[in-house]
């Protein structure tokens, strides 16, 4: 089928030593391509994983110092005597990505966060019941709560079915409520 061969010395090479260096050369091309289309592989896996590392702030003030739970906002706020604001919200969710641009863009609310309140932002219902003062787990929500641990249900936003909920139009309204915590806190104490 593929006859002999001549060899530059005049001698004949065999049928099946021209198969082998057939196959010899089709193996070392195929093992080349395959191995580009795996790096090519891997670059694509690589770049869609290579992200920044999140950070506690979630992008509601990279500038602010953020308590990692609950639990440890709570012992700050007592340990610092200021109050502790809570933002329940969820990366799914557009009215919480809403919210938190115009937080984190309003540098009045930033200012105070940063100044007079132990912040916290959690992305998972607490087990704390008092944090579902109106017994509604909804996003996003922001509550205050006391140095003392009770929770403000008292400081509200503007929605008669969702007491605590704002939207980026309320920034007005949330630096007032934060206004009303530290009020309130200096007037109890």
């Amino acid at each position: 089928m593929y006859g002999r061969i001549r060899t530059k010395s005049g001698g004949q090479v065999g049928e099946k030593e021209t198969i082998m260096k057939y196959f010899i050369v089709f193996l070392a091309c195929f093992i080349v391509v395959s191995a580009n289309d795996a790096k090519k592989s891997s670059d694509k896996k690589t770049k869609k994983i290579k992200r920044e590392p999140e950070t506690l702030s979630r992008g509601w003030g990279d500038a602010l110092q953020w308590e990692q739970s609950y639990d440890e906002g709570l012992v700050q706020a007592w340990r610092t005597n200021k109050p502790l604001l809570v933002i329940h919200h969820r990366n799914d969710c557009p009215h919480s990505q809403a919210l938190k641009k115009a937080f984190a863009q309003d540098d009045e609310i930033q200012k105070m966060a940063d100044e007079h309140f132990v912040m916290l932002n959690v992305m998972n219902e607490l087990s704390d019941k008092n944090m579902q003062p109106d017994e509604m787990a909804y996003v996003p929500r922001i509550l205050f709560v006391d140095p003392s641990m009770a929770v403000r249900a008292d400081i509200v936003g503007r929605y008669g079915h969702r007491l605590y909920a704002y939207d980026p139009a309320d920034m007005e309204l949330l630096r007032d409520n934060m206004k009303k915590a530290l009020k309130f806190l200096k007037s109890e104490l």
